[in-house]
């Protein structure tokens, strides 16, 4: 399924710069926010993934589109979504998570739809975890459908994973500039070496760690760092929450 959504943007973003950027067509700002939570800000657009337990300010930041990727109570927060809202704000959820999309007249999807806002194409994929033992179900289930996402901006491909493990489908990804990949705890997703693993299959560019209690970021980059920059070839960019990178696409 391909949806095309026209969106209009409106407001400031939320770490705004006085600094003038020459000879730079399009700056991406990523702004990590709490848990798996996202703001990307490009070509006059804000894109929320996952936002939860966001401070009142944001509320002044709408969004202009918010993808979330399962309905756990850290990924999706009914009053953190509604405090988003603007006219035109497109809500976009798991095609199984039919109570919300109708609350919030949302869309539903499914891996390997697409959704078109204005330039910027969004593509919907796989995100689930295994069975942990023979006896207990797996805290994802793949038949649940749901969703991680892949953000194309003028070729500056952002992708979520949510709370997926280090799955096969990751072969199929392609081109990824930006990997945000969680790091544990490892019973809800990938964790430690898996998240490695993930990095040598995906090698994208630029790898931002999420989902992490304080400071096991900062763990995670001192044990695993260098193996990562070594053997995924890509550049870590560890943040802490509520704070911001910007990429300069020429």
């Amino acid at each position: 399924m391909i949806i095309a959504i026209l969106v209009q943007y409106g407001g400031n973003p939320v770490n705004p710069s006085n600094d003038v950027v020459e000879d730079v067509d399009i700056t991406i700002n990523v702004t990590l926010l709490a848990n798996a939570g996202v703001m990307i800000e490009a070509k006059d657009m804000r894109i929320y993934i996952d936002p939860v337990d966001l401070p009142p300010e944001y509320g002044d930041y709408p969004a202009d589109a918010i993808l979330v990727t399962h309905d756990h109570g850290d990924h999706h927060q009914y009053a953190t979504i509604n405090m988003l809202q603007k006219d035109g704000t497109v809500n976009v959820f798991p095609k199984i998570m039919d109570t919300e999309i109708a609350r919030h007249d949302g869309v539903g999807v499914v891996p390997l739809d697409e959704v078109t806002l204005g330039s910027i194409k969004v593509t919907v994929f796989y995100m689930y975890t295994f069975s942990p033992a023979a006896d207990a179900p797996a805290t994802h289930p793949a038949e649940s459908n749901y969703t991680s996402y892949i953000i194309e901006i003028d070729g500056f491909t952002i992708f979520h994973a949510g709370d997926s493990k280090n799955i096969p489908e990751y072969e199929e990804l392609g081109n990824i500039s930006l990997a945000l990949l969680p790091l544990g705890p490892g019973c809800q997703t990938m964790y430690d070496e898996e998240v490695v693993n993930a990095l040598q299959v995906i090698e994208p560019e630029y790898f931002i760690p999420i989902h992490f209690t304080e400071g096991a970021n900062d763990q995670f980059v001192s044990r695993f760092g260098r193996s990562i920059e070594a053997t995924a070839h890509c550049e870590i960019i560890n943040l802490n929450y509520f704070t911001s990178h910007t990429f300069e696409i020429p």
